[in-house]
């Protein structure tokens, strides 16, 4: 096995632990056990198999007698010349304290083979080890057992009964002489007092009361999820925090900042009675529907409306019969929730579940549950009450936002009390508005906050500066709060698509303020995976064959990057996704607010592909706009895709979508388009009669002073667009194109046409006009084609319809230079000049 784990762990120019590798299996096989007083004491068990030694943290020790079925934390592998070493790990370096050797010889499997070293793999593959220990201290059978369902390293060390184990109650450290154990005690000692600094009493030590209040231990936000042997994750819930508190017999449970729920939670108060244990818990209410999912608007109601199952899901321990446990290790925190929880029989105060190491897999699984997120903690972690630091990070599988309850707006239509909630947080000490929110409500929540919200109405607003906001607003004290999902933040701060989720009472309006992702990679130092840190930078799409981006607040899943899209370049899937990352700014506003017909390549441009337009809703990214449209022609409603931001650029070009084709009018307004068509397409005939063309257009355009907009097609031809306003019907609009294509063909009719049959056009260039039609799309301004040499559908300058034109001068390779020197020429097409209506 590997022991680059090991090595990266570890300065061998400070600390003198050996930087041996890998030996050579010899005729028997070594054991050791390791007293290491580091931060925690603790022995580590050590067993020879490949060279090298299998290591586990065995917290108490190994014990002789077989009822002690003792915790061992699986760790990195130790090199063999590790089974020698003794003496100080200086401060500030991995693992820093005492560590001595407390037993070692020679041990083989329980079972007599030819081949000892790979039965015992096998047993050690298959999480069921048993050998024979043959030391001067530890002897006789002996066994390791995985434990299922807990974490992926947790083990079981067990003593089989035979003439060496005991019935007797067994400390390992009673068999360890006190000068020996004083010299091992000095470092742990010192890092202890260091932590313990200030404090009147150490805690591990006294029997002191628990506090009359704790605070609850914050997290910040991190972008994205991750992988870390050093750290441990946990299910995000959707409830309210709470501590629960009972000494003497006497039951308190309270939020985060102190406000009591025994009378709101009464059920739960009922369930920590039956504790028979002084004890401090941090963990999480929430309010579960009938197939047992999380609902937190039914936490918020549960008092006006039976809720089928209230539950206290426990994470942490703050306190235990007389000890503070604060100063533990998280890891040491969570082994004594599993010994406290193996005397809980609840089914409405559970123990939450704890994953090691495998973040991004746990991530994937609450998302596909559509859960709320993880939570990631440092296995080393202190608890540090109403601290909020990158020990504790949580990672969302949607954005929400807290936010205060500063206004309302009146109602519109059949809606009553209220249209919409005017929001904000603090910034500082000033009031800043993030924007309104009108959905997500039922009628009884309606009617419930306004009555809420009257008796804080004010005249005068509590903003910094007063929004400018179209509706009449009713001001209110800035003291409800509620929670809100939105899809992403706008440039102006704002929640985009906001739904409401309920009101919280368990925080202060001046704590509310605005959460920002902090990338992972300045949060966690990754000493295991050098591969998460370096994708989390990653902008090219070149070098791997997967990769997941955070954009838009979304995780987009970019595969198959190497596959060739174009072989006569060798451009790849992934060289198109670099493309459109870098263009995105300015293709996306000719993609807004439009719906999409999906034409998908997957296999690159020797494959046909196919269209596609009605986006599985079921099955694709819940964060995916769509705008669903009745076809006649199929009697069906279909739901297309729309693009109005880079995440969902780059979701549909991983689908294959080389080409990008927009509706020519905008959900808003689906039957009134705000642009025409003229696609110049040859037909056997030379682009130059293309051009020709086209400058016949300009003329026509000109002499009725249209506004007119030229771009290469990609492929054949030339496209020229008439931006309008958006006031009249496709089929208004489709004959003002005709109109325009029969003029231009009065001038030049030896070389267009307008024969929709191209065996009627006899080598001439069709002027199509029927491309003006719902449903009908059109390459995107910088879409790229799926041609031979990977052209882009290029805006152009009418004077560029010259000699010098040739179609294979724009690509994905070279189309972000011409913008870094001409700009999008196409800048003004849907902000300039418009006409309301044609006469020709």
């Amino acid at each position: 096995m590997s022991l680059t784990t090991y090595q990266k762990k570890r300065d061998f120019s400070k600390t003198k632990e050996p930087n041996s590798s890998k030996r050579k299996a010899g005729k028997k096989l070594r054991f050791v056990v390791q007293r290491h007083h580091a931060s925690r004491l603790h022995y580590d068990f050590r067993l020879e198999m490949e060279g090298v030694l299998k290591s586990w943290a065995v917290p108490k020790g190994p014990s002789l007698n077989p009822d002690d079925k003792r915790l061992a934390m699986m760790v990195e592998d130790h090199p063999y010349d590790y089974k020698d070493f003794e003496g100080e790990i200086p401060k500030g370096n991995y693992g820093a304290g005492n560590v001595m050797i407390y037993d070692e010889g020679f041990y083989e499997p329980v079972e007599e083979t030819k081949t000892p070293e790979k039965e015992l793999l096998k047993e050690l593959h298959k999480g069921s080890l048993k050998f024979e220990l043959k030391g001067k201290k530890l002897k006789g059978e002996w066994a390791l057992v995985k434990m299922h369902g807990k974490e992926e390293n947790s083990w079981l060390l067990i003593k089989h009964k035979d003439k060496f184990s005991t019935d007797k109650k067994f400390n390992i450290e009673d068999d360890i002489p006190k000068e020996e154990k004083a010299k091992g005690n000095k470092v742990g000692k010192e890092k202890e007092e260091k932590k313990k600094k200030g404090k009147k009493e150490n805690p591990q030590t006294s029997n002191q009361k628990p506090q009359a209040f704790y605070t609850p231990m914050l997290t910040k936000l991190a972008d994205d999820a991750f992988d870390n042997e050093d750290w441990l994750f946990e299910y995000k819930f959707d409830g309210y925090r709470a501590i629960a508190s009972i000494y003497n017999g006497k039951v308190s449970l309270y939020s985060r900042n102190h406000n009591s729920f025994n009378k709101k939670y009464p059920s739960i108060i009922n369930e920590l009675k039956k504790l028979k244990m002084d004890i401090v818990l941090d963990g999480e209410i929430v309010a579960l529907d009938k197939n047992g999912k999380q609902k937190f608007q039914l936490l918020q109601n549960h008092q006006q409306k039976k809720v089928d199952k209230l539950v206290y899901y426990v994470f942490d321990i703050l306190y235990l019969n007389g000890h503070e446990t604060m100063e533990l290790p998280l890891s040491d925190r969570k082994e004594l929730l599993d010994h406290v929880f193996e005397q809980i029989d609840s089914d409405f105060i559970l123990k939450t579940e704890t994953i090691i190491e495998t973040g991004k897999k746990f991530f994937h699984k609450i998302e596909k549950e559509k859960g709320e997120g993880i939570i990631a903690k440092k296995r080393d972690s202190i608890y540090q009450p109403g601290k909020r630091n990158s020990d504790w990070l949580k990672i969302k599988t949607e954005q929400r936002q807290e936010a205060i309850i500063c206004g309302y707006t009146e109602p519109q239509g059949a809606r009553s009390n209220f249209g919409s909630l005017v929001l904000g947080v603090y910034e500082g000490k000033n009031l800043m508005h993030i924007g309104n929110c009108g959905t997500g409500f039922k009628e009884a929540d309606l009617e419930n906050l306004y009555q809420k919200m009257k008796p804080l109405e004010r005249k005068t607003t509590a903003f910094e500066e007063e929004p400018n906001l179209r509706n009449k607003v009713t001001w209110l004290t800035p003291k409800l709060l509620c929670e809100v999902k939105f899809s992403e933040w706008t440039k102006e701060n704002h929640m985009r698509h906001p739904v409401f989720m309920g009101l919280r009472t368990d925080k202060k309006p001046e704590q509310v303020k605005k959460e920002t992702e902090i990338p992972v990679e300045k949060l966690v130092e990754d000493e295991t995976s050098e591969k998460s840190k370096n994708e989390s930078n990653k902008k090219s799409a070149k070098k791997t064959a997967k990769e997941t981006l955070k954009l838009n607040g979304h995780k987009v899943e970019l595969t198959n990057l190497n596959k060739i899209f174009w072989p006569e370049k060798k451009l790849t899937k992934g060289d198109l996704l670099d493309y459109y990352d870098a263009i995105s700014e300015t293709i996306l506003p000719f993609l807004k607010d439009r719906p999409l017909s999906l034409k998908r390549t997957p296999n690159g441009i020797k494959d046909s592909g196919f269209f596609q337009k009605d986006i599985d809703v079921e099955k694709s990214p819940k964060w995916l706009l769509t705008e669903q449209v009745h076809s006649e022609s199929n009697d069906k409603n279909i739901d297309y895709l729309v693009c109005n931001d880079k995440a969902t650029l780059m979701y549909m070009v991983n689908l294959g979508c080389i080409e990008i084709n927009p509706w020519m009018s905008r959900i808003q307004h689906l039957e009134k388009p705000d642009y025409l068509v003229i696609d110049l397409d040859p037909v056997e005939i030379d682009f130059e009669a293309v051009k020709e063309t086209a400058l016949a257009v300009k003329e026509v355009l000109d002499e009725h002073e249209l506004p007119g907009y030229c771009k290469t097609s990609g492929s054949k031809g030339i496209h020229i667009f008439v931006p309008f306003e958006a006031r009249n019907t496709y089929e208004t609009t489709r004959a003002w194109a005709k109109a325009i294509a029969t003029e231009t063909r009065k001038k030049i009719p030896n070389i267009t046409s307008m024969e929709r049959s191209p065996k009627n056009r006899n080598k001439k260039v069709y002027l199509d006009y029927l491309q003006n039609s719902a449903g009908q799309t059109i390459a995107a301004p910088y879409s790229a084609r799926p041609k031979p040499g990977a052209t882009v559908s290029a805006p152009l300058e009418w004077n560029e319809l010259n000699k010098n034109l040739k179609l294979a001068d724009f690509t994905i390779e070279n189309m972000q230079e011409r913008l870094k020197d001409k700009g999008d020429l196409w800048k003004d097409m849907l902000k300039g000049k418009k006409i309301r209506n044609l006469e020709l």
